[in-house]
C-alpha cells in the first residue's frame, strides 16, 4: 500500500464515528462527544423530554424580529420570520448533547446557513461566520464546515414550532458540537 493511500485510509478510519444501537443508554450518551457518535439508529426523543440549558425566557416579538446577515457580504440581508419560512427548508436528525446533563436526538427543520450567505453574496476573502443570539451569545464556525456537517438555523423540532425555551424563533443546529455552541434566539449571522 502506498504511503498516500495508507494516509487516506488511516485518516478515514480515525474519523469514523461509533454507530450506536437503538435503545442506547441516555445516561451514557450525555457524557459522550457528539463528534464521535453516529446517531442514525437512535430513537427520536419526544420534545417534552428535551433538556434545556442557558436562557429559556427570551421573548421575541415577530412583528419587529429580523435575522440579519452582515459582514463580508455584498448584499446584507434583514429577513422577517415569514421571509425565512419562505426559504427552502431542510430537515435533519441531529443529536444535541449538553455534557453531563442531557442528550436529545431530534428531527430539526430550518433554513440552510449556506443558502442565506449565498443570497447575501459572500465576498471571496470570507472564512468564518459568527452566529449571534440572545445576550450576545455567539459561536464562530469556519465556512468550509458548512459543507461537511449538518449546520443550519432551525425553526421547528420534531414537527412542532420551536418552543420559546428552546430558542424560538431560530436556533443554531450544529452537528458534532456540544450544546453550549447551539446558539438560541439567533438574530444575526456575521460573515468575516
Amino acid at each position: 500500500m502506498t504511503s498516500s493511500l495508507w494516509g487516506f485510509v488511516s485518516s478515514t478510519w480515525a474519523k469514523a464515528k461509533q454507530l450506536l444501537p437503538k435503545g442506547f443508554s441516555k445516561s451514557k450518551l450525555k457524557d459522550m462527544n457528539p463528534a464521535e457518535i453516529d446517531n442514525r439508529n437512535l430513537e427520536i426523543d419526544p420534545l417534552n423530554q428535551f433538556g434545556t440549558m442557558g436562557p429559556t425566557d427570551v421573548a421575541v416579538d415577530l412583528k419587529t424580529y429580523r435575522l440579519k446577515v452582515t459582514g463580508k457580504v455584498e448584499r446584507p440581508l434583514s429577513l422577517s420570520y415569514d421571509q425565512i419560512l419562505k426559504h427552502p427548508s431542510l430537515t435533519e436528525t441531529v443529536l444535541l448533547i449538553c455534557p453531563g446533563f442531557f442528550a436529545n436526538n431530534g428531527r430539526w427543520t430550518g433554513v440552510s446557513l449556506k443558502s442565506l450567505i449565498q443570497e447575501a453574496r459572500i465576498k471571496g476573502e470570507a472564512q468564518y461566520i459568527d452566529i449571534v443570539g440572545a445576550h450576545e451569545k455567539r459561536v464562530r464556525i469556519q465556512l468550509k464546515a458548512l459543507d461537511q456537517k449538518k449546520i443550519f438555523l432551525a425553526y421547528r423540532i420534531n414537527g412542532e414550532t420551536l418552543p420559546q425555551k428552546h430558542g424560538f424563533p431560530l436556533r443554531l443546529v450544529y452537528e458534532d458540537a456540544y450544546g453550549y455552541d447551539w446558539v438560541k434566539y439567533v438574530d444575526e449571522v456575521v460573515v468575516s
